[in-house]
């Protein structure tokens, strides 16, 4: 598992062309990367938190009518609340993963890993698939099923990639799982856009926006996924050409005489 180390000079020193001090931003020992900054990650937790409450918020007392998908009887119901609440714990637990502190900590990074995946992922996944086969659309189908099967197989790489001891690789694969993760916000953010656009538009009238929202909503989870890998991918891409772009200049250093 990685752990935080601190690149050269993250002791406070006095340095003549500043005039301040600060300390430099942690590293993760095994992946020549930087982490995520703390502000950005508290940022994304904090986001979970609201999209995972709201998601969560029509079915905490368990009344049917409330569902915002359309179920065939209480059964379909029952699958769906379970996949809602697991899928809430993955969605919070997620970014704790990127914390420094915690990553630090081994057996609390562990711990929560296995929380995510085990009592989030796992069963969210699970669940997912007869959500969606039971609904009778084709959009809510792919819009479930597909990430579904995405979860299970990112998660089941990451496990094997950090057990053989890869940790570039399980942090990419983990990339993507909360990618497929996160899109409970992407969708929840994609679906009003739409909305407002039809409504912008002309396309979708006022009296019809409830019916239209409901309609709306396997679509955006179809997008939401798409764009949450491309993402996903791009971030990866990023870091893999810092990581090239650093090797040469960490063994010019390594190289180097020591100082007297």
């Amino acid at each position: 598992m990685a752990q935080v180390t601190y690149a050269r000079g993250s002791r406070r020193t006095a340095h003549p062309e500043r005039t301040t001090t600060g300390l430099a931003r942690p590293t993760i020992a095994g992946m020549d990367t930087e982490v995520l900054r703390p502000r950005r990650i508290w940022l994304m937790l904090l986001v979970a938190v609201v999209a995972g409450a709201i998601m969560v918020a029509p079915y905490v007392l368990l009344d049917i009518r409330s569902s915002r998908l359309d179920v065939d009887g209480g059964w379909h119901y029952g699958l769906l609340v379970a996949h809602v609440f697991t899928a809430g714990v993955a969605l919070v637990l997620g970014p704790l993963q990127f914390v420094p502190a915690i990553r630090a900590r081994r057996r609390w990074h562990r711990r929560i890993g296995r929380t995510y995946l085990l009592a989030g992922v796992l069963p969210a996944a699970l669940t997912a698939v007869p959500v969606a086969l039971l609904s009778g659309r084709i959009i809510t189908q792919v819009g479930l099923v597909i990430p579904a099967a995405g979860w299970l197989m990112t998660g089941s790489l990451a496990v094997r990639a950090i057990r053989r001891g890869d940790v570039t690789a399980h942090r990419e694969w983990m990339t993507r799982n909360y990618a497929l993760t996160f899109l409970a916000v992407t969708a929840r953010i994609l679906v009003p856009l739409m909305l407002l656009t039809g409504l912008a538009t002309g396309v979708v009238a006022p009296a019809g926006a409830q019916a239209a929202a409901t309609s709306l909503i396997p679509v955006g989870q179809v997008l939401g996924w798409v764009i949450d890998l491309a993402v996903a991918e791009v971030l990866i891409r990023r870091a893999r050409r810092s990581r090239s772009a650093s090797r040469p200049a960490r063994a010019a250093r390594g190289r180097a005489p020591a100082r007297p």
